[in-house]
């Protein structure tokens, strides 16, 4: 799985963000710290303690007189044109002496001026985008604008399969067609057909349209990339189109794939050309609608998109020659919630008098998702109990719990 790219404009706000603390830090932030630990005093104080004795030692330049007091703190005064204060000086006994700079060698002084300060910047400025957005090297680094970070799932890894999917018989025959495509091409291209470029999965929530679509990459046995509709809507103009091209050229480079886009409607809605739209989601849309069927062609790669709204679709990305064919994922009828029960079931440990056709019956209208929370709460119910397996009551009682609440 590839990195979440990171926004050029967020990592120059940071970059600038450690400047100016460092800026900020010297302008005001040193003199306090130099200037904390010495207590300031006017000129005729100094004389004073001058003539009292309660001075250890003076010190001074052509700025100031900075002397420390017998009471153990340092004080500072400015000069005053004092001709008589080395003679007042000897009089007192107080050791004094005056102050000599240095004068910094010019490399040095490029080295403290210049470079230190933008080396601490930079490492400011990695630091906080490493803590912002993961850093290091790869994918994920601040050259990765614009990547497309689909997860590609292997073909070996793929687990699920058409077996594991019950109660969608007539959305799995019509997928199946595509898998022997992938399977067979040259049955289909010596008559002349073409294999659909889209198929759009459509159904309630939770009917397993997401499930399908792994079913799918689990038979054809190709790589398959899966994203979301709502990680290509991007902050930042033209991103999302940028992903949308890398999406196809890396499947393109990997083809015969699938490409499955989850909840397409998140960038597939109808344009309304009003003037204060998305214009990056309608940017996004308009690139994925020429990378399915544009002048550059698509050969070998299959797209699948699910959604739940297919009338907040743009027409266009409707039209055949993107997405031909749409598989209805209706909610499962009582044999297809029987068949669902049974395969969750699986997973869990059971008494022998279950009837999961009774619990079907119960569960009139419940989705997919809906019958898999059934077979969960069932579980948690014998738990609770203090029972190993599951049986009739717990499953009765966690159809209420999730049909009726």
């Amino acid at each position: 799985m590839a990195k979440v790219p990171k926004p050029k404009s967020s990592l120059l706000f940071y970059y600038g963000l450690a400047l100016f603390i460092l800026a900020v830090f010297n302008w005001l932030g040193k003199p306090y710290l130099d200037e904390g630990k010495v207590k300031t005093v006017d000129y005729s104080a100094f004389l004073e303690m001058t003539e009292q004795k309660s001075i250890e030692r003076i010190e001074m330049d052509e700025n100031r007189i900075v002397f420390k007091g017998t009471d153990g703190h340092k004080y500072q005064t400015g000069p005053m044109t004092d001709p008589k204060l080395v003679e007042r000086l000897k009089d007192s006994g107080i050791p004094f002496t005056a102050e000599i700079r240095e004068t910094p060698s010019l490399i040095m002084s490029l080295i403290v001026n210049w470079v230190l300060p933008i080396l601490i910047f930079f490492a400011l400025g990695q630091f906080m985008s490493r803590r912002m957005f993961g850093g290091g090297s790869g994918p994920g680094n601040m050259f990765s604008f614009g990547k497309s970070n689909a997860k590609v799932f292997d073909p070996a890894s793929a687990t699920i399969r058409f077996k594991d999917v019950a109660g969608e018989d007539e959305a799995k025959e019509n997928l199946s067609e595509i898998v022997d495509y992938l399977h067979n091409p040259n049955k289909y291209t010596a008559i002349g057909a073409s294999m659909p470029k889209g198929v759009l999965l459509v159904g309630p929530p939770g009917t397993g349209k997401t499930m399908l679509a792994k079913a799918v990459a689990g038979e054809a046995g190709v790589p398959f990339f899966s994203i979301a509709g709502s990680e290509f809507v991007e902050m930042f103009v033209g991103m999302g189109a940028s992903k949308v091209r890398d999406l196809f050229k890396q499947a393109k480079e990997k083809a015969p794939c699938i490409v499955f886009i989850d909840e397409v409607d998140a960038i597939g809605q109808k344009r309304h050309g009003a003037v204060m739209g998305n214009d990056e989601r309608e940017q996004t849309l308009n690139q994925l609608l020429t990378e399915m069927d544009g002048f550059g062609g698509n050969s070998g790669v299959i797209i699948l998109a699910a959604t739940n709204r297919p009338d907040s679709l743009d027409p266009a990305l409707l039209r055949p020659g993107r997405f031909d064919r749409r598989v209805p994922v209706e909610l499962p009828d009582l044999e297809g919630r029987e068949e669902i029960l049974k395969v969750h079931a699986q997973k869990i440990k059971t008494t022998t008098d279950v009837d999961f056709h009774t619990i079907a019956r119960m569960a009139a209208g419940a989705s997919g998702a809906e019958l898999a929370n059934i077979i969960n709460e069932g579980a948690l119910r014998a738990v609770r109990s203090g029972r190993s397996e599951v049986c009739q009551a717990d499953l009765e009682e966690s159809v209420e719990v999730v049909i009726a609440g």
